[in-house]
């Protein structure tokens, strides 16, 4: 007898709101356990905001920066609001890996062996994708004071960290259906960098889309990580905000509206 034929899906209509509530709460604490069990699962959270920020600062901010007019200096400010939308897509991807690492492992069949809600089980896991993604965004900020960011602006600061927490659990939703639908980890990965590259470098994070070829910017234009980056950088250094953050803010509801029913369905059907 299967785990689905166990905990039918009819079992989430008799869990009230406050228990799922309850149940998402302890498999938060259970997943931050895991964490601090294995804190080798945060290495990427840690290394990837300064590696990047070096690399780009050092290696591509002289000749990009000269480009924009304001030398290595000007980069930073450019260059760092941009990377918090990053941080935003290539964290969300570990959701979808470690809700398939959890699958094969067995972990998920005891899940829905219990009378615990479905989505409280994918709740859980955006919550703690969603913390480290805040782990990262700190460090991310340390290494850009230290390579010359000047902050100047916090609420903008607070405000554009919320604006990308906001999308990246939208897109946490299209990496967790990857996540039950994929067979392996190493599936899911590589579907996100497939996903993850093109929105990522045809976009306006790391260098203005001014200079890319027409049907470039067409794309860039349509893409969200490219407003979300913009947005951050008026919220962060000054500019316009009003239209780019509308856009992201639809992109984040599009995406979840679509992904979060689908995600949870076949979470649900999985046999």
């Amino acid at each position: 007898m299967s785990s689905a034929t166990l905990t039918p899906p009819a079992a989430d209509a008799r869990i009230t709101l406050r228990g799922h509530v309850r149940h998402t709460g302890a498999l938060v604490r259970r997943n931050l356990l895991w964490i601090r069990q294995d804190p080798e699962s945060m290495f990427d959270a840690l290394l990837m905001p300064v590696v990047f920020t070096l690399l780009f600062v050092y290696v591509f901010g002289g000749s990009i920066g000269q480009a924009l007019g304001g030398g290595q200096d000007g980069y930073v400010q450019y260059v760092i609001p941009g990377m918090i939308a990053m941080m935003s897509m290539t964290l969300s991807q570990g959701v979808g890996t470690g809700f398939s690492q959890d699958f094969n492992s067995g972990v998920m069949d005891r899940f829905r062996s219990l009378p615990i809600g479905r989505g409280s089980v994918l709740f859980a896991k955006i919550s703690v994708e969603l913390l480290r993604m805040l782990f990262a965004t700190s460090v991310l900020m340390v290494v850009a004071v230290l390579v010359g960011f000047d902050i100047r602006s916090w609420p903008g600061l607070f405000a554009a960290v919320g604006l990308s927490t906001v999308f990246a659990s939208s897109i946490m939703w299209v990496f967790l259906t990857l996540g039950v639908i994929l067979k392996n980890a190493q599936s899911v990965q590589a579907m996100g960098f497939l996903v993850l590259f093109p929105l990522q470098f045809g976009s306006s994070i790391f260098a203005p889309t001014q200079s890319m070829p027409g049907w470039l910017q067409a794309f860039t234009d349509y893409n969200p990580l490219s407003t979300l980056a913009d947005a951050a950088r008026g919220l962060m250094v000054g500019g316009p905000v009003a239209h780019d953050l509308w856009v992201t803010l639809a992109w984040s509801v599009a995406i979840t509206a679509v992904a979060a029913p689908v995600a949870i369905h076949k979470f649900r059907t999985k046999s």
